[in-house]
């Protein structure tokens, strides 16, 4: 039958092959087989089953098949209204029921079996329904069903008409937009939209144009499920009335298939795509995989080419890139492909660095806060999660014992290396290493910080600007960039923990040491003590100083400048003045801050020294020592070898042998003449063995006081031998006889009757 121009034809007299035929456009590529159909057998010279074609108007497929619940050729549009039909004798089908619990009649059938080539099998359907009128949706709905399973298996058949994604049954009570109708009686009866995204559109207002003649419809939909390349399948399409809708069996519906749209194809799997956050990782490859037999022939294809992949033919292929990849199988009069899209999450870019804390005890170990790494080691990617730290490498690809406190990690040893695990998110993982360092910068111990006391009350308290204050001294000829903060003691500055306020007031009265912490970026570069002293104005060097002016000659006396005034009690205001005779002066500075100093200059006449003698403490080994003996107005300092001179004219510790003594006036103004003496010792010990080198025992020196005389004795007192200053000494021997290796005693007796005793070794 013909409908309008708009309008599709239904032809019902094809035969189950033929309808059949027609879904799977006679390909090989899944093989069917035991075709059946049936339907109406009341309605004289009419079947609820058809080929119908699409005469030009707007039903969006060309042509296909349809089963129906009354005459397939009543689907021929325009719409009609509350137009039915079937016949209480003509029966439902008990598959259907089970799938969908309901109790069916008048069913149409289409079914037969089939064996794929391949893994997945899908085709297109719509459903159009009469029951898309008033509030019908709202209350039920027609039933069909696409039932599938393994020939002569005994599971349940799998319905393939549901709303994708679910296993929810695709019905006019399924798939609806918001209903609202007003029935004769002025009641009102609405339901909110279900689905309605997959809905296609109602008919009812296209009286003259429908190309159907149902009340609406749904959006062209696919029924697909995966299935084993050359197993045997028995298909079951099916669409019945629900006998159980209140006595409204007659409003009919309709599944139209796709022609050629039943296609075996290959299922590549989901496609993995950053929407759906299963994409692949960057650097990673991905095995597309067709699971079908590698005896089949493959064909691999990127990003819609023509050209098939060089040296690509088997049943998978590894992809590491994005893309679309298609693989086609051929076989006889077969040609099926598989298309799966491939998208890349974008690069995590991770840094290794290294994080360095100080050490308040010198022995490697601290404290990290290993969150102050975070932004270095996600190059200040702040989109992407925490990182979690490990001790190894092993534990964090395991995600095994993360560190559990990281802002308070104590490390193992120098240089411990930890590694930070980053899961992005799209689940992917990288890895970066943070290298522990304690630092071993060390910088020049800070002057103390002095200021005056100016406020109302002298209470020896006073509001630091540390910044402006103390900053600048501690960071002075250190590297740019540096950055200190302030701590009341040394465990908070390791710790970072109660940093000072810029605006600092003392807590403890005149004098209290605070720490600074020497931060670079994240790094602890050094900690330092820090002295602050509240008192009244005392710049370095203002203690009182004490000079001497050579006899004839001037002397100038200064302090620093850049003070704000100066005050001499000579009348002067400049930073120094030129003495000519000795006295007491003094010089009173003020700084910005009005507090003042007062330094005092003690000058004394000066002149060269005169050494009169010397006092030596001699014959004592490492506690000889000698003092020099002078006279003079001057401040001087001494030598006994003319090259290291000393404060004190004391030397301690001085070897035997020939000396001059000097005094050298500290301010110029001399030097004294030489005087020469001697310090006098004994060996300890000596070596009689012939080799030429400390065979003999005798005094150094001693040959300048001749009158003097020595004599030896043995452990019981008894003489050995008597030698005189000039002699080159004893042997060891006694009348003749080598004496054993043993300790002796001397007695050295000076012309003026002063006696030395002692004892030395003989060593043999």
């Amino acid at each position: 039958m013909m409908g309008s121009a708009q309008s599709i034809t239904v032809n019902d007299a094809y035969t189950a092959q033929g309808l059949v035929n027609i879904l799977t456009n006679n390909s090989t590529c899944a093989t069917t087989s035991n075709f059946d159909v049936r339907g109406d057998n009341f309605t004289a010279g009419q079947n609820s089953y058809g080929y119908f074609n699409n005469q030009g108007g707007n039903f969006p497929f060309t042509a296909g098949i349809v089963l129906s619940t009354w005459s397939s050729t009543n689907s021929i549009g325009p719409f009609i209204r509350n137009r039915g039909g079937g016949d209480t004798r003509w029966g439902g089908d008990t598959d259907l029921d089970q799938a969908l619990g309901i109790t069916s009649i008048n069913a149409t059938v289409l079914e037969f079996d089939f064996m794929p080539l391949t893994n997945f099998i899908s085709f297109n359907y719509i459903f159009a329904s009469n029951e898309y009128q008033d509030e019908f949706p709202c209350l039920y709905s027609d039933g069909f069903a696409f039932l599938i399973k393994e020939k002569r298996s005994t599971d349940n058949y799998k319905n393939l008409a549901v709303i994708p994604l679910t296993s929810t049954p695709v019905s006019s009570t399924n798939i609806h937009p918001a209903i609202s109708f007003t029935d004769s009686f002025g009641t009102t009866k609405s339901c909110p939209a279900i689905n309605e995204s997959y809905f296609g559109q109602l008919n009812t207002s296209l009286t003259n144009s429908s190309p159907i003649n149902y009340a609406g419809q749904t959006q062209v939909l696919t029924a697909q499920t995966n299935v084993t390349a050359g197993a045997i399948y028995h298909i079951k399409l099916v669409i019945a009335d629900d006998n159980s809708d209140g006595g409204l069996t007659y409003y009919d519906s309709a599944i139209f298939l796709e022609a050629g749209s039943f296609k075996s194809k290959i299922d590549l799997g989901m496609d993995r795509l950053l929407a759906t956050n299963n994409s692949i990782c960057f650097g990673e490859s991905y095995i597309i995989n067709t699971n079908l037999p590698t005896s089949n022939t493959y064909r691999w294809y990127r990003d819609n080419s023509t050209t098939p992949i060089s040296d690509e033919s088997q049943a998978s292929y590894t992809a590491t890139g994005p893309g679309i990849y298609k693989v086609e199988l051929v076989a006889t009069n077969c040609i099926t492909s598989g298309e799966i899209k491939i998208e890349y999450t974008p690069q995590t870019v991770l840094n290794n660095t290294i994080l360095v804390q100080c050490d308040d005890n010198g022995d490697e170990i601290s404290t990290f806060d290993l969150t102050k790494a975070d932004a270095i080691i996600k190059n200040n990617d702040s989109s992407l999660p925490a990182i979690f730290y490990y001790e190894s490498l092993s534990a964090a690809i395991g995600s095994i014992n993360p560190i559990p406190n990281p802002t308070t990690y104590v490390n193992k040893s120098q240089n411990q290396i930890l590694f930070g695990k980053i899961t992005n998110s799209y689940g992917c993982v990288n890895y970066a290493e943070l290298t522990l360092q304690v630092s071993n910068t060390t910088i020049a111990l800070q002057n103390p910080f002095t200021t005056c006391d100016t406020d109302a009350r002298q209470d020896g308290l006073f509001l630091f600007d540390l910044n402006s204050q103390v900053t600048p001294q501690i960071l002075s000829g250190l590297p740019v960039g540096l950055v200190v903060e302030y701590y009341l003691n040394s465990n908070d500055a390791v710790s970072q923990n109660n940093v000072l306020p810029n605006a600092f007031k003392n807590t403890t009265p005149n004098q209290q040491t605070i720490f600074a912490r020497i931060i670079n970026g994240p790094d602890c570069y050094a900690i330092t003590p820090i002295t602050l002293i509240i008192d009244k104005f005392s710049p370095p060097n203002f203690q009182d100083s004490n000079s001497s002016l050579c006899n004839g000659n001037t002397i100038k006396i200064s302090v620093a400048t850049g003070f704000v005034s100066y005050l001499w009690n000579t009348g002067e205001t400049t930073n120094s003045i030129t003495v000519t005779s000795p006295g007491d002066y003094s010089v009173t500075v003020r700084n910005s801050n009005g507090c003042a100093a007062t330094k005092n200059f003690y000058i004394t006449a000066s002149g060269i020294a005169t050494i009169n003698g010397t006092t030596i403490n001699d014959f004592a080994g490492n506690e000889n020592s000698v003092l020099i003996e002078y006279t003079g107005p001057g401040d001087y300092e001494f030598s006994i070898d003319g090259s290291y001179f000393q404060d004190n004219p004391q030397f301690e510790g001085v070897a035997a042998g020939t000396y001059i003594a000097y005094a050298r006036d500290k301010n110029g103004c001399g030097i004294s003449t030489p005087f020469v003496f001697y310090v006098l010792d004994y060996p300890r010990y000596f070596t009689p063995n012939g080799d030429g080198y400390n065979d003999n025992w005798n005094i150094e020196n001693l040959d300048l006081l001749p009158k003097s005389t020595i004599t030896i004795f043995n452990r019981y007192g008894k003489l050995l031998k008597e030698i005189s200053p000039t002699s080159v000494g004893w042997n060891g021997t006694f009348n003749g006889r080598l004496l054993a290796a043993d300790d002796y005693w001397f007695n050295l007796t000076f012309e003026d009757g002063k006696i030395i005793k002692g004892h030395f070794s003989l060593k043999r």
